[in-house]
């Protein structure tokens, strides 16, 4: 028998939305958060649009001396982490020097956090005071800053756990990798609890410069962001980058049960595989994330057709969304024509590696509140996308068991499932 791992806390931040119920309510009315760039000068860019987080302040969920030594990546999850914990009733009072513990056995905690590119805005800033002036001029915390693991070690620091902190770098599937490695660290007994999901913050002049001469980011709608984003919509011309962090609580039944901790859902299956095709391009037949989705429905004891919903990765980009489409029918077979799909990507953008963290957390909150979040701005379907794409609008119904799937960079895939708890 395979231990129960359960969700009892959430933490979100992101463009639509930095708490779980400004999130889940703009899920449901369909709001995008797209809008154009206004952390650097776009001047010279023909990407002009991302989703970004407007106005957030660190200070609010952390020691400002303590926000300065983090990269922002880093900022947002330790921000999603402390609403998480909180909402789990896990986060102690504040010590003497300042922090606020977890109120549960530190040696039994893990942390697993996704993150696909690091403190690009460290790197930024730092390139440009070295070419300028030198390595005497680079801040002092370059290297710390920057790295993708920083964001696990700076959320052990900041609440006190001693247990395993790992971070997975799988691109834009690592926040979905994220919570498979912190589902089998309880399974395997080596935890209680761990804190996991994922982050990025890459919305920098080298990055988007850098993923728009890979002609991977939406150009044609830069007049009108909040129609940029299409998923599986005729018009499509790329994803929109944006940032974010979604971090979930994870724990044994045994454990959330004996504090009288309240469940939200449970965390059931995870599969992943490699695509072994291309650096960047999805297999073409779809069998590598068919795959994944398979395992993960397996891993969860459960068949294809009890799954009632699936959030796709669904960027937004040429040859992804009809590759994914393959995928669903082959993992789902007849049943992929009954099943609702979205792509909440349509509203908050991109997060790269903070993409798994808050679509698993639009899966748990889909099944709390029995509805279906849209992929808005599907104007005109790809007939090679034909399954139910619930579009613009959010439809509302019973979902006992939802899914949700990561595509990375490198060939990456991983998927999560979700089900109603009902211990």
């Amino acid at each position: 028998m395979k231990k129960k791992v359960v969700v009892t806390g959430m933490g979100i931040v992101s463009p639509i939305g930095c708490n779980i119920e400004d999130f889940g309510a703009a899920l449901k009315a369909g709001k995008s958060g797209i809008s154009e760039i206004t952390s650097f000068d776009t001047t010279g860019f023909d990407v002009t649009i991302a989703g970004e987080i407007k106005d957030f302040d660190p200070g609010i969920w952390m020691e400002k001396k303590e926000a300065r030594k983090m990269a922002r990546f880093s900022q947002l999850a330790a921000a999603a982490a402390s609403q998480a914990l909180k909402d789990a009733n896990l986060l102690g009072e504040t010590d003497d020097d300042g922090k606020r513990r977890v109120k549960c056995n530190a040696e039994k905690t893990g942390i697993v956090i996704g993150n696909g590119i690091g403190g690009f805005d460290i790197v930024h800033e730092s390139y440009k005071k070295f070419f300028n002036g030198g390595p005497k001029r680079m801040l002092p915390l370059t290297v710390p800053m920057m790295i993708p693991n920083e964001a696990a070690g700076n959320i052990s620091m900041l609440f006190g756990t001693k247990g395993p902190a790992y971070t997975q770098v799988t691109a834009c599937a690592a926040g979905t990798d994220a919570l498979g490695q912190a589902l089998d660290l309880i399974r395997s007994g080596r935890c209680d609890v761990v804190i996991s999901g994922g982050t990025e913050s890459a919305i920098t002049p080298f990055s988007v410069g850098g993923f728009q001469m890979l002609k991977a980011l939406s150009v044609k709608r830069c007049a009108d962001p909040a129609k940029a984003s299409r998923p599986f919509d005729t018009d499509r011309d790329g994803f929109v980058i944006a940032e974010g962090s979604g971090i979930l609580i994870l724990e044994s039944e045994e454990h959330a049960k004996a504090r009288g901790a309240e469940i939200y859902a449970e965390l059931a299956g995870y599969g992943g595989s490699a695509d072994a095709f291309h650096i960047t391009s999805p297999d073409p037949s779809g069998c590598g994330g068919a795959i994944a989705i398979k395992n993960a429905i397996i891993d969860a004891d459960l068949k294809p057709e009890d799954i009632q919903y699936y959030n796709a990765h669904g960027t937004s980009t040429e040859i992804n969304d009809p590759v994914e489409t393959k995928m669903i029918k082959t993992a789902f077979g007849d049943h992929a024509y009954k099943l609702k799909v979205s792509s909440t990507k349509s509203m908050h953008g991109h997060c790269i590696a903070g993409a798994g963290g808050i679509e698993a957390i639009a899966c748990i909150l889909a099944i709390r509140d029995g509805f279906y979040p849209p992929t808005i701005n599907l104007d005109n379907p790809d007939p090679q996308c034909d399954l139910d794409y619930v579009p613009n609008k959010a439809q509302y119904g019973k979902i006992n068991a939802a899914a949700s799937g990561s595509l990375g960079f490198g060939g990456h895939n991983g998927v999560v499932v979700f089900t109603k708890y009902s211990g």
